[in-house]
């Protein structure tokens, strides 16, 4: 029988947080745009996002989806901003704690108390959220690793991303386990042997529930 794994790693955004999908009414309040105006939905409504479908199809990149979507926002508000994290911290920076995932948090806090190590493994953490808004984050004093391609410019699914952030956990890929809600970013890591929850956002209790049955551990 496997044994249990012995780190819990985690992608940030939709992951951790609520998805910008997700937080249209808390983006358009905080942005001092009507109610409804954002319209695009991702995952929760593909077929009405012909842009996220070409980012699923990997026709463009999710660094790509976001720009465009910014440049978007940006128009509509008349801001000058020239970057994804100009975005965030706009509609986000005022409280970050309120686009966190409540299940995220519990499986976090299970797994710390459990003795696991803890790892964010993110293609842009500070790239899109601002390292202001990191540091707004109190639960996160409690990972032991942090590994963000804004900074080593090595995305996911790049096997090297992965590696990185074993090498910090100094473990081996078997005893951790890897949660993201892309798939091709679920692929690259069960390619390096790191077992894998392909997140849901649709459902983010069971995937978190998962996860932590992975780690030997209950809900």
């Amino acid at each position: 029988m496997q044994h249990d794994a012995e780190a819990l790693v985690l992608d940030f955004g939709g992951v951790v947080t609520r998805t910008l999908f997700e937080t249209h009414d808390l983006t358009e309040r905080a942005l001092g745009l009507p109610a409804g105006t954002l319209t695009w939905k991702g995952p929760f409504e593909p077929a009405t996002d012909p842009l996220w479908r070409s980012m699923q199809a990997d026709e463009i990149s999710e660094r790509d989806y976001w720009r465009i979507r910014t440049e978007e926002v940006a128009g509509l508000t008349g801001r000058p901003w020239t970057a994804m994290s100009d975005f965030v911290k706009a509609a986000r920076g005022a409280d970050p704690d309120a686009v966190m995932r409540p299940e995220a948090l519990a499986a976090i806090e299970t797994a710390r108390r459990a003795g696991k190590k803890l790892a964010i493994l993110s293609n842009e953490l500070d790239l899109f959220y601002g390292v202001e808004f990191r540091d707004k984050l109190a639960f996160l004093k409690d990972f032991d690793v942090i590994v963000d391609a804004t900074y080593t410019k090595i995305l996911k699914p790049d096997p090297n991303a992965y590696q990185l952030c074993l090498e910090e956990l100094d473990l081996p890929a078997s005893a951790c386990v890897f949660v993201d809600d892309q798939a091709r970013n679920i692929t690259g890591a069960a390619a390096v042997g790191m077992r894998t929850v392909h997140f849901n956002v649709l459902n983010p209790a069971a995937s978190y529930s998962d996860a932590l049955a992975q780690l030997g551990l209950a809900a």
